[in-house]
């Protein structure tokens, strides 16, 4: 009877013979090491596809090593890039063994290639294509992968050994992303897709949409003539956008009526909303989503108009940035400055001199003095942290809710030749006050982590006094502190995420009485180098 495995003799004898082949090579490639000449890239014959390969990941070590806030070399982006191979089959390793770069597949050596200079990113790059080719060669995977699926494999490679906020968008995720950011060609509609029907959600004041008529509740049948019954949200976006100035053609059905209804439009730019107001007992309530080009502007835009309607009624602004996970740096900026006459509100400092920038106020108060209350929790971040810490630090406004994320890195994006992206660290941002917000976050003044009434809360931090003004005269300590150190001062008012009407609660009492808000206001005083 047989048991089905080999024998151990000959299956030591095949192992035997294996170890010795692995040797043999390793000594030629040491001895063909000793003399061979620094690598040179082959021509770009080789492959049809080397010279796309070549300038995406020229490109993307380039940037990488000249911007990345800390120092890192092109040998140690370029092997991280090799490494992104095996996510694609994890049977292809690369490793770096006397100078020599050795491509391996299930444990046989396919190609070996010296390894150019440390900071060489032209003689890195050829490396990377020449290695991606032999690799399809060998690896069904590999073969079968898109070059954008090996651009991503090898990015993610390069970028999860940085930090977490650096990050690989292949070209159709790079698209949307610059559309949140920049805008888009389009039509100015929200939609979504129920039972496979395309149902128009809301239409954007002052659109192309809005002036044809199209109104929430509309079923879109049609789109340029293609029926969309059963496409999915992405299908249906891709038939929406265009270039701006391009027609495009609406069917739809609307309730009572049995006939379809068609509307021809011209595409516009549209810059998605992230600014709603609404009005509250003489409260100016601002929800702030996330900060894009128009965010300011739209701010502006909306404040100036309450006021001139509300008149005397209006008792003051919030703004709420709970969930804000941030966005455009110099929009944070620019929102600061709105409620700001004068001082600091951020400053960079990376590697690159281009990431190093001091921000000032310089404009007027449209609020024109008003109390101003702001709204953090744990998924405020970044931009939104910059315009909380700012606003707080100049001592013109009072935060309530949790600790905010902590995200204090700014982020550069950076378009590669195949239309993807890098969105990379390249500098900290530090408060008014000096104090670095990576890991530590903005601390309200006002905690609302665990269940407290209005009056509870308002009661509490009065009484704090001198307790709290010392937590944040820690908390605004002018270095990076260790992490025991920050993760302490986050415990006196844990990151949570909030979107209940607790906020709101306080912030009414707070706002309509100036004593309480004054004192308040006086117990979150920054230090006398953020007052000047």
């Amino acid at each position: 009877m047989t048991s089905g495995r080999k024998s151990p003799k000959i299956s030591f004898m095949r192992d035997s013979i294996r170890y010795i082949w692995h040797v043999g090579v390793l000594a030629l490639v040491v001895i063909l090491g000793a003399c061979a000449v620094p690598y040179v890239p082959t021509p770009a014959v080789v492959k049809a596809d080397r010279q796309e390969l070549m300038e995406v990941f020229s490109a993307g070590y380039r940037n990488i090593t000249e911007k990345y806030i800390e120092d890192v070399s092109v040998e140690t982006v370029a092997l991280g890039g090799l490494g992104g191979f095996s996510s694609i089959d994890p049977a292809l390793t690369v490793d770096n063994e006397a100078g020599q770069i050795t491509l391996s597949y299930s444990g046989d050596f396919i190609k070996v290639i010296k390894a150019p200079a440390a900071d060489n990113v032209i003689g890195w790059a050829a490396l990377t294509s020449d290695m991606t080719i032999a690799a399809k060669d060998v690896s069904a995977d590999m073969g079968g992968a898109s070059k954008e699926k090996i651009f991503e494999a090898v990015f993610d490679g390069v970028l999860s050994g940085l930090d977490i906020f650096s990050r690989y968008a292949g070209a159709e995720e790079a698209k949307k992303n610059r559309a949140r950011r920049d805008g888009f060609g389009g039509i100015g509609i929200n939609f979504h897709v129920k039972n496979k029907q395309t149902l128009i959600s809301k239409v954007l004041p002052g659109t192309p949409a809005y002036k044809a008529g199209l109104k929430k509740g509309d079923i879109i049948t049609e789109i340029d003539g293609k029926t969309v019954a059963g496409f999915d949200n992405s299908d249906i976006i891709l038939l929406l956008r265009g270039p701006t100035k391009t027609n495009i053609d609406i069917r739809i059905m609307r309730k009572p009526f049995s006939s379809p209804m068609t509307f021809s439009m011209t595409r516009t730019h549209i810059v998605p909303v992230t600014v709603t107001e609404s009005r509250d007992h003489g409260i100016l309530k601002f929800r702030i989503s996330s900060f894009n080009q128009d965010t300011a502007r739209a701010l502006a835009s909306k404040l100036a108009k309450a006021k001139s309607e509300m008149g005397k009624s209006l008792k003051g602004v919030v703004l709420d940035l709970r969930g804000n996970p941030g966005g455009l740096l110099k929009q944070s900026v620019k929102v600061a400055d709105l409620l700001l006459t004068h001082g600091g509100i951020v400053s960079t400092k990376g590697r690159h001199l281009d990431s190093l920038h001091s921000y000032e106020a310089g404009g007027r108060d449209l609020a024109d003095g008003l109390p101003v209350v702001v709204f953090i929790d744990g998924k405020s971040a970044s931009a939104a942290e910059i315009v909380a810490a700012a606003l707080q630090d100049r001592n013109r406004a009072v935060l309530i809710g949790t600790a905010s994320y902590g995200k204090g890195t700014v982020q550069t994006v950076i378009r590669l030749p195949n239309d993807g992206e890098i969105t990379l660290t390249w500098s900290r941002f530090l408060a008014p006050s000096g104090y670095p917000l990576h890991g530590l976050g903005v601390r309200p003044v006002i905690c609302t982590s665990d269940q407290k009434t209005s009056p509870e809360y308002i009661d509490r931090t009065l009484s704090a006094g001198p307790e709290l003004k010392a937590t944040f005269e820690s908390w605004r300590i002018p270095v990076l502190q260790p992490a025991e150190a920050r993760n302490k001062l986050r415990k006196s008012c844990p990151a949570e995420k909030h979107d209940a009407d607790t906020e709101m609660e306080v912030a009414k009492r707070i706002l309509g009485d100036t004593t309480i808000y004054t004192k308040t206001l006086d117990l979150s005083t920054g230090t006398s180098q953020a007052r000047k």
